[in-house]
This record gives C-alpha cells, structure tokens and sequence, in this order.
C-alpha cells in the first residue's frame, strides 16, 4: 500500500542508468540554476530604497540608480570569476571545493556552511517574499502570511522529491512567462512615462534623524542592494546536473542569468525610479509598480503579481537543485551523515531535500513570514562563500600554473578584493541587523560538521583491524555462550530454540524472571515434559522489574567470560503486520535489544514470529 502511495505522489522508481536523462539542458538548466539571482529583481531594488527613504526621503532616487549600477558591475565581475571555475571544477561543488582544496579543509568548511546557510535562507526569503507578493495583491491574507510560505516551500519539496527531470519541467515553464512578464512591464512602462502617458504624483514622505553621514548611508544602502547577488554561485555548484559537456552548458546558463538579471534589475529600477515609488509595508515595489503601469485590479497586473509569485518560489528552487549536491559531497568527506551521499528512488538526494524543507520552514515561522527580517542575514553568508572561492581560485592558478595562469590569476585576484571589500561592508552595514545571527549560525555548523567528521572518524579507527591482529583474530575459535530469555512454552519461543540449534549453539541457557519461585518451577516442569532440557535459571522479582533484572544477570554473565567465550542473547520477536494491531503490543523485545546492543561484548539475535 505505502509503495502505491509512493509511486502516485513521487513516480514511479528509476534506475542508476536512467540518470543521464535526468540531467539538465541549457534550456531547462537557466530556471532551475538562474531563478535565484533573476528574481532577486522583485526585492533587491526595494532593499535599497528602504534604506535611502527613511532618511533622504524623495532625494533618495537621486542616488538609487548609481547605487543599481554599481551593484550590476560587481555581478559582471563575478560571473566572468565563476566561468574559470566552471571550467577549472567541472565536477560541481563550487566554494566548498575551491577552498578545501586549496586552503585547506577548514576553509572549505566555512565556505560550505555559508553556502548551506545561505540555501537554507535562498528558501525562506523567496517563499516569504512570494508570499508577500500574493498578500500584496489580495491584502485579507496577510495574517496568514507564514502559512502561505510555509505551502509554497511544500510544493517545492514535492516537485523536486519527483526528480530533477519532472521538476525542471514544473517550475521552468513559469520561470520564461516571468521573464516575458518583466520585460513586457519594463518596455510598456518606458513607453508610457517617455510618452507623457503617466505623471507621478507627488508623495511627501516623512525622513527622520540619523546619525550615519551620507557615505555610511550608501554603503549600507548598498549592502542591502546586494541581495540581488544572491544565486550567482548556484551554476558552478551543480555542474554535474548538466548534460554533456557539463562545463559549456553551464557557462552558457551562468552567461543567460547574468544577462537577464542586468536587462531585468535595471529595467525594473529604472521605472522605480521614474515612476517615484515608495516601498511599504502593505504592497512590494514590484506590486506598485505595475498597479502604475498597467493599473490596479486589470489582468496584466494580477498576471505580474502571479509571475513574481512563481518566479519568488523558482528561487527557493536552486536551492533545492544545489544544497543536496552540495551536502552529498560533505558527506562523502565524513563531515555530514553519510545518508547524505545515497540518492532517492527518483535519483534525487531526497535527506538533503528534507533537511532542506525543515530548516527553511522552521524560519519561515520565526521570523513570521516576513522576508525583511530574514535579508540581513542574506547576503554576508552568499559573499563569505563569494571570497573563499575567488581567494581559492587565485591560489590555484599560483599552485598549478599552466597557459596564461598569470591572466587568470589576476582576474581571480581582483575577484577576491572586490568581494572582500563588500563582505566587510555588508557585515559591518548589517551586522546589528542581524548578520551576527548567519555568522553564529554558520560556526555552529562548522562546530557540528567538525564533531561528525570526529565521530565517524573514532568509528573507523575502532573498526580498523591490522594485518596481524586479523591473523590472530580469525585463527581463533570463539566459543558462544547462549541466553535465551523465556517467558513461556509458545510457538515464538520453540521457533527461537529451533534457530539456536540451527546454528550449532550447545551452551544454551533458558532464562526466565517471574515474581514467585511457583510459577518458575511450574515453567521448568513443562520444559522437562516437552524434552527440552537445557539448563534453566531463574529470577524472582517482587517490583515488577523485568527488564532490569534481565540487563543484570546479562551484565553478570559477561563478567564471568574468559577471552575465548562470547555471549549470545536470543530473543523472539513477536510481528504484528496490522498498524493498528500493532499498537496493543507493548514492543518489550525492541526496548531490550537497544538496551543489549549498546554492550561491547553481547551478541544480540531476535527472531521474528510473524501473526
């Protein structure tokens, strides 16, 4: 029944050879990879602006455009960095695998954390900010603005645990009408304001003290701005999700998304900026935007307010087709759980997807739903990885050389400064706002991923047997001692004796606890009658005890083991296939057998008895 259920809600399973057909063209690839940094568009703009009204109030779009600009030159910058990464790690992994490499395994460490915070923040602030979207256009919603997140990030989970294939076409389609959408808002809005068609009211807006002198104000005017970077890395990360040759499909997507965020971002901001727009609380820029340009309540502008929805949730959706890759290999070097490396039925990492869709939900309600007290703890995750990988980059052009090394060693050098230069300023503009939380957040991971690589280290060096121990080890016959607890004469316990002769045990021992001596000899008598005679012990308890009193005598029996000698503990297990049956049993064998295996020196067996 659960398999049906399973293959109606996920499809059907695939196979290991099915999944070069599950990866992406550049056509497909651009809304799955590019989705993250072209929607940035619908919020980054407003970022910026709610920074500079406040304080400037009207004068502030004066410097809106430059601080745009600005923000446009260091994308250009970065997308021409991660080309030579793509090229120099066609195999993915993107800053984790630039800075473990080449500046070893704890800068890789931070730089994966950041990119894992910075994912698990990619989710919530998109799904926060589609929501926004949706209670822009139908304001009686607001109040349940977490909750309408929190269903978008489920249908994201639901179509990327369908597989990479099904998801791309699911969320791609949408992600082209956004863009039309956009473009279509931008030119109609140009013609319209060029044309005289529209005249923007005046808006007086109430500025209020600061200390911060006008350049402090820019700088963290563009910081905020800088949320538009966000999913640039998202490319080189999944290289392996795209179809041969990985390394040119994916430069042509990074080169598409760097050309629709440009048209798309400034377009956007410079109709902002025309039309004289005013972020509040109630209604996005986006939103205002078009109820100017095509007018509020018409169809085009509920079409804009869908589109950004959709486009809002694509977002969520990189991180959804890069965090699990990206997991997978931290857990193939033992810093994550390994179930992190194994793929899905659909050949999707489906742990890392979970994980995804908790951590993102557990923000989501938080913060309550509001994607403007999660943004601050945006960008300085994004821009740590940003720096670690271009730094890692320049020392592996120094550390390998090759054609014209010094070129790309220097594009990669200037790389590193200007993301340093803006990590700094981000963290400082932001840091009271709330970046110290994604900073304690990201070395939190990196104390947790430090403490399973320790753990599944000790593991493997107490599983480890050196050549001559092994010789010693096997060239010894243990003798098994067996202790087969009893309860009564049943068709579960003879189905137990029959699997300890089975297996060739002679030293059995029937143990069995009552609470009076009776019912103890009773049970030793009908033993004796059946043939069985195998030595008895038992136990009397007054306390209803039973369980402690047989983890006792276990304990008691190992003590007496000499070296050759091992003990067995062989217990019945009564099945019950009916879910509903199953609750009327109180499970005491499963309670027992994790209390047994955590003893170095027992060997615990259940044997199911199946009604």
């Amino acid at each position: 029944m659960f398999e049906k259920l399973r293959n109606i809600f996920l499809g059907e399973r695939l196979k290991d050879s099915d999944i070069n057909e599950e990866k992406f063209s550049v056509l497909w690839g651009i809304p799955i990879f590019a989705s993250d940094a072209i929607s940035s568009v619908s919020y980054a703009g407003e970022e910026i602006l709610l920074v500079l009204i406040p304080v400037l109030g009207m004068a502030s779009y004066r410097y809106f455009l430059p601080i745009v600009a600005a923000i446009i030159c260091l994308l250009g910058i970065l997308i021409f960095c991660y080309r030579q990464t793509i090229e120099a790690y066609p195999q993915g992994g993107g800053a984790y695998i630039v800075a473990s490499e080449n500046l070893g395994e704890r800068i890789g460490l931070i730089a994966g954390s950041s990119l894992i915070m910075d994912y698990i923040l990619t989710v919530a602030v998109s799904s926060c900010a589609g929501a926004a979207a949706i209670t822009s256009a139908f304001p009686a919603l607001f109040p349940y603005k977490p909750f309408i997140a929190f269903a978008l990030i489920c249908l994201l989970t639901w179509g990327n645990l369908r597989g990479i294939r099904e998801s791309s076409i699911m969320f791609g389609i949408p992600t082209y009408l956004f863009i039309i959408t956009m473009l279509s808002l931008i030119v109609t809005g140009v013609i319209r304001y060029l044309s005289g068609q529209y005249t923007p009211e005046e808006v007086y807006v109430v500025t209020s003290n600061t200390n911060d002198t006008m350049f402090f104000l820019l700088l963290k005017a563009f910081a905020s701005g800088c949320t538009a970077l966000t999913g640039v890395e998202a490319v080189s990360n999944g290289v392996p999700n795209f179809k041969d040759p990985a390394p040119v499909h994916a430069k042509k997507v990074l080169l598409a998304m760097a050309s629709f965020v440009c048209v798309i971002f400034f377009g956007v901001s410079l109709l902002i900026s025309w039309y004289k727009i005013v972020p509040n609380s109630e209604a996005t820029a986006v939103s205002q935007l078009a109820g100017a340009v095509f007018g509020h309540g018409s169809v085009i502008y509920f079409a804009v307010q869908t589109m950004t929805v959709v486009i809002l949730a694509l977002a969520a959706n990189t991180a959804f087709a890069d965090l699990p890759l990206l997991m997978s290999l931290i857990a193939q070097h033992g810093y994550l759980p390994r179930r992190m490396v194994n793929r899905g039925t659909r050949l999707n990492f489906s742990n890392g997807i979970l994980f995804l869709f908790a951590a993102a939900s557990i923000l989501v309600f938080v913060f309550k739903g509001d994607q403007h007290l999660l943004l601050p703890l945006y960008a300085s995750g994004v821009f740590i990885s940003f720096f670690l990988s271009q730094l890692g980059m320049l020392f592996h052009w120094r550390r390998l050389k090759g054609p014209h090394w010094q070129i790309k060693a220097a594009v990669n050098g200037f790389g590193t400064i200007v993301t340093g230069v803006t990590l700094v300023i981000i963290i400082c503009m932001k840091f009271k706002r709330g970046a110290w939380v994604a900073l304690l957040c990201i070395f939190a991971l990196l104390f947790i991923m430090s403490r399973i690589k320790g753990h599944y280290s000790a593991v493997s060096k107490d599983l480890e047997i050196g050549d001559a121990e092994a010789m010693h080890i096997l060239g010894e016959k243990k003798h098994g001692r067996v202790l087969l607890p009893i309860q009564s004469v049943s068709r579960s316990f003879v189905k137990t004796m029959d699997c300890a002769h089975a297996c060739g045990f002679e030293d059995i021992e029937l143990y069995h606890i009552c609470s009076n001596e009776e019912d103890a000899l009773e049970l030793e008598r009908k033993l004796r009658e059946l043939g069985i005679n195998e030595r008895f012990v038992y136990d009397v308890t007054y306390y209803r005890n039973f369980n402690e009193v047989l983890l006792k005598h276990v304990e008691a029996e190992v003590s007496l083991l000499s070296d050759e000698e091992s003990l067995v503990v062989m217990m019945g297990s009564l099945v019950v296939t009916n879910p509903l049956q199953k609750i009327l049993h109180n499970q005491t064998t499963q309670r027992l057998v994790r209390k047994l295996e955590t003893k170095k020196n027992v060997s615990v067996f259940t044997v199911p008895y199946v009604i």
